[in-house]
């Protein structure tokens, strides 16, 4: 009698075809960040971390804190204590007169933010290997930043912008002076310095546009 055939067995193959194409469809479900949004993102957060870290707001308007410095240099001493303590909180007030300001004159306005978009979208946001072209011409960054110093020079001390930005920072300077002078800093402590400053307006610009881009996503085989 013949002794029963054994039967093979059948050893599991892994397909490595399956893991590639699962990595590539990873990979490409990452669309680059435009640089305005990054700008976008980047301001946010540094306004919240500069924020976070404002006084509160009855103890700057305490006005059982408020006296007469006797002398000059004793106003000057609390100035320096009370910009480096009351800093954000003296940020947001010139902030907001700045802003009433320009709210009060919408003809300002509309000039400022022109000007301010001409310079991201024509100098700043622009890619350095990509010369500016206006009306069939082509402009040198040289060329370019000079056209944009000439506008800013002509809407700042030709039309009422640069009056209306002058008396705004007089007025919101003279405030903040008079409340620092005034203001008794016994009662205040100071903090160590944060170390981590929110990085400036230029720097999230240059961020922005120095970016590294996304890598391409990998192909799949097979």
């Amino acid at each position: 009698m013949a002794a029963p055939t054994p039967t093979p067995q059948v050893l599991p193959v892994s397909n490595p075809q399956s893991t590639i194409t699962t990595t590539s469809t990873t990979v490409e479900q990452q669309p680059p960040q435009p640089a305005v949004r990054t700008i976008i993102s980047y301001f946010s957060d540094s306004l919240r971390h500069s924020l976070s870290h404002r006084r509160p707001w009855p103890e700057l308007t305490d006005r059982s804190a408020l006296a007469k410095p006797m002398s000059f240099s004793e106003a000057t001493l609390r100035v320096r204590h009370n910009v480096s303590y009351f800093r954000v909180n003296y940020y947001v007030v010139v902030s907001l007169i700045l802003a009433v300001s320009l709210l009060t004159s919408p003809f300002s306005l509309v000039l400022l933010l022109s000007l301010l978009a001409s310079w991201l979208f024509l100098y700043l946001l622009r890619p350095t290997d990509r010369p500016l072209r206006l009306f069939g011409r082509t402009f040198t960054d040289f060329e370019t930043l000079s056209l944009l110093a000439a506008a800013s020079f002509f809407l700042l001390f030709l039309t009422p912008l640069g009056s209306l930005l002058v008396t705004a920072f007089t007025v919101s300077i003279a405030l903040v002076a008079a409340h620092a002078a005034f203001r008794v800093p016994e009662d205040l402590f100071l903090d160590d310095r944060d170390s981590t400053q929110p990085a400036g307006f230029l720097s999230i610009l240059r961020a922005a546009v120095n970016a590294p881009p996304v890598p391409p996503p990998v192909p799949s085989r097979g």
